[in-house]
């Protein structure tokens, strides 16, 4: 038992360097690589940034469904951990919209944004209008954007109340929704891993250790079908897709 402790603990500190070692140069790619490159060239780079970052955590990924092949198209995803953004970058490149003090952070703001994340003051009625504007045009140049509607963090066990607002920009600009439900598995059981689950008074350091420590973890994508409004008002509309993203991401 103690034997299986120490190396699970020595095995976490290895992809701690690893993962360090992976973010300076996702800062490098950033500040120097990304700015020569088209954007679909960019788009494929953060995918690939994405997938090795999994690789040095000690995530597989596992896909289910068809993700989107282009846009327009907004996807909606149950949220649960840290590894959420990473895990769906490397399932494939989209925008995310976030709140606004992740471009603050050390690194990963930098990160994030050369991604391509729109942020949001979430406590702002009117940054949340402007921030649906911002989204129809990048809707209309058919782009791939993505957002969690629960708002925050669940602990992967209930889905949180869905939030309608920003579905808004695919309602006015009639633009296809896609469903997508996120799961973390134990490989070794095959049950639910609650491992990187990131809740309530947690430490996000904390968290991120958990998830070294584990056991060997399998992230699942699942994409459900792409839909329209199709003349339902988006708070309905929410709610029936909070009901596809439930089943999506138990299945």
């Amino acid at each position: 038992m103690l034997w299986g402790a120490f190396v699970r603990r020595i095995r976490a500190c290895w992809r701690v360097l690893r993962i360090t070692g992976h973010i300076f140069s996702g800062v490098w790619i950033a500040a120097v690589r990304l700015p020569r490159l088209q954007q679909p060239q960019q788009n494929a780079e953060v995918q690939a940034w994405a997938q090795t970052f999994l690789k040095h955590a000690g995530v597989v990924l596992e896909i289910r469904g068809q993700p989107p092949v282009t846009g327009p198209v907004l996807l909606i995803s149950n949220h649960i951990s840290w590894l959420d953004i990473p895990v769906m970058h490397a399932a494939r490149h989209c925008r995310f919209v976030s709140k606004s003090d992740v471009q603050d952070w050390p690194l990963v703001g930098m990160l994030a944004t050369a991604a391509g994340t729109l942020y949001i003051e979430r406590s702002s009625r009117r940054d949340a209008l402007r921030m649906v504007r911002l989204m129809e045009d990048a809707l209309k140049a058919d782009e791939v954007l993505a957002v969690f509607p629960e708002g925050t963090t669940g602990d992967g066990r209930l889905l949180l109340p869905f939030h309608a607002n920003l579905l808004q920009a695919a309602v006015s600009g009639n633009a296809p929704v896609q469903p997508v439900g996120l799961r973390f598995i134990d490989q070794a059981t095959g049950q639910t891993s609650h491992a990187p689950s990131y809740i309530g008074d947690e430490t996000l350091l904390g968290s991120i250790w958990r998830t070294l420590c584990a056991p060997p973890v399998m992230a699942v994508v699942h994409y459900g079908q792409a839909e329209f409004a199709d003349g339902r008002d988006r708070r309905v509309w929410t709610r029936h897709l909070r009901q596809t993203v439930d089943s999506l991401r138990q299945s």
